[in-house]
C-alpha cells in the first residue's frame, strides 16, 4: 500500500513539473523603433536564459550586419544588459529578485525587421525540508535537475531553429542577388553588342558615302 501511494506521489509530481511553463518563444516583426517585451520572474535566484535572432528585413536587399539593440531592465526598471547592433546572441543572468522583467529591441534600420525572441527561467527546486521521506529527496532533486536539463535542450534548439531560418532567407537573398546581377549584366553587354552593330554601321555608311563622292 506504501509503495502504491509512493508511485501515485512520484507520479503526481512529474506531472506537474511537466506542466509548468517559465518560457516562452515568440516570433514578431518591429514595426516601430522601439519594442519592449516582458516575462515575470516568480523566485529570486532563478537562472533567466535569453535568446534572439533576426530572421529577416521586409526587404531583402537590407541583409546586413547592421542588427538590433537589446536592453534588460529589472523590476525596478534598473539595466541589467544591452546589446548593440547584434544580430544573434545569447546571455544568461541570475535574477536578484522576483518580478517582471522587461526586454526592449530598438531597430535602428528604416525597414521593419523580424526577430525570434525566446527566454527560458530555470528554477532549481530543493526538498530538503519538505520531503519526509529522505530516500525521496534524491530523486526528486534528480528529476528537478531532468527537467531543466530538457528546458535548456529545448531553449538552445530554438536558437539553433531560428539562426538556420535566418541563414536560409540570407541565402535565398544572396541567389536572387547574383541572379539579378546575372541579369543586369546580360542586358549591358547586349546593349553594348547592339551599340557597337550601330557604330560600324554608321562607320560604314560614312565610308561608302566618301568613296561614292
Amino acid at each position: 500500500m506504501e509503495i502504491m501511494s509512493s508511485k501515485i506521489v512520484l507520479l503526481m509530481i512529474i506531472c506537474t513539473l511537466l506542466q509548468m511553463k517559465t518560457g516562452f518563444g515568440i516570433r514578431f516583426v518591429i514595426e516601430k523603433e522601439e519594442e519592449c517585451l516582458s516575462h515575470n520572474v516568480h523566485y529570486e535566484g532563478d537562472t533567466v536564459h535569453v535568446s534572439f535572432v533576426v530572421i529577416k528585413a521586409d526587404v531583402s536587399w537590407s541583409y546586413g550586419d547592421e542588427g538590433v539593440d537589446l536592453v534588460i531592465k529589472g523590476p525596478s526598471g534598473e539595466q541589467i544588459h544591452d546589446f548593440h547592433d547584434k544580430i544573434s546572441d545569447k546571455y544568461e543572468f541570475m535574477a536578484q529578485r522576483k518580478g517582471v522583467y522587461r526586454f526592449c529591441f530598438k531597430n535602428k534600420s528604416p525597414f521593419h525587421e523580424t526577430i525570434d525572441f525566446d527566454v527560458h527561467v530555470g528554477h532549481f527546486i530543493s526538498y530538503d525540508q519538505h520531503a519526509k521521506d529522505e530516500h525521496f529527496n534524491p530523486l526528486l532533486e534528480q528529476i528537478s535537475k531532468l527537467e531543466e536539463a530538457l528546458y535548456n535542450i529545448q531553449f538552445e534548439q530554438h536558437w539553433l531553429e531560428a539562426q538556420t531560418d535566418r541563414q536560409a532567407l540570407v541565402n535565398e537573398a544572396m541567389s536572387q542577388r547574383a541572379m539579378y546581377k546575372a541579369i543586369f549584366e546580360s542586358l549591358l553587354l547586349i546593349g553594348a553588342s547592339f551599340l557597337q552593330v550601330y557604330l560600324l554601321q554608321r562607320l560604314f555608311d560614312r565610308k561608302l558615302g566618301t568613296s561614292r563622292v
